[in-house]
Parts: structure tokens; C-alpha cells; sequence
């Protein structure tokens, strides 16, 4: 999947919410920059506690992006299914995407960002 998808690990380190938005900021200019289409967000789910905060952080970020109109959309990495209408149209962009480990799984911990 290279040259369409990129991946970033935001819970690596254990950044706080600000180091969090500031590292997908500069990830998302990247990606526009190198014409990726879909950055693959990975911010843990909150197992442990502390990755919650991240999760709903990074998410509410995005939907603000979103609605700015700096990205396309973002599906849930719990929703990214064959059977997601937003999951549909990532594939519709990325067809390869159908095949990442993470479709079908539940995956509450990643968020998928079409730009």
C-alpha cells in the first residue's frame, strides 16, 4: 500500500493532547505534500486508561477538520468495514485499503483519514 497510505503511531512516546495534535498536523501537511490519500492514525484506545483521552482527542480534532473542509472524511477504525457507507468510500479512493489488517476487526484504537 505505499505511495497511497501513510501510517502514524500518535501514542508513541506518550505524548500529551497538544504534542498529539501537533504531530498529526505535521503529518497531515506532509501527506497532502507527498499526495497520500489516506493517513492511517494510530492512537490506542484507552486500555490502559490514558489512551482514551488520545482517542476521543484526536477524533474531535479531525471532525473540526473535517468540517473546515482540510480533510475529506474519517472513518472510525471500529466502523471500518465492508458494510460502512464511509468505510465504502475510502475503498471507492484507496481500493487496496479493502485489504489492511484492520477492516472488519473493531479496531477502536486507529482512525482512518481520507484527505
Amino acid at each position: 500500500m505505499p505511495g497511497k497510505i501513510r501510517i502514524i503511531n500518535l501514542e508513541e512516546g506518550f505524548p500529551t493532547r497538544d504534542q498529539a495534535y501537533q504531530k498529526l498536523e505535521a503529518a497531515l501537511v506532509r501527506a497532502r505534500k507527498d499526495g497520500i490519500a489516506v493517513l492511517k492514525v494510530i492512537h490506542g484506545y484507552g486500555s490502559t486508561g490514558s489512551g482514551g483521552v488520545l482517542r476521543f482527542a484526536i477524533r474531535g480534532f479531525l471532525r473540526q477538520r473535517k468540517e473546515k473542509g482540510e480533510i475529506t472524511a474519517f472513518v472510525n477504525g471500529e466502523s471500518l468495514s465492508s458494510f460502512d457507507e464511509r468505510s465504502k468510500v475510502l475503498f471507492a479512493r484507496v481500493p487496496e485499503l479493502i485489504l489492511d489488517s484492520d477492516v472488519g476487526r473493531g479496531n477502536k484504537g486507529i482512525t482512518l483519514v481520507l484527505l
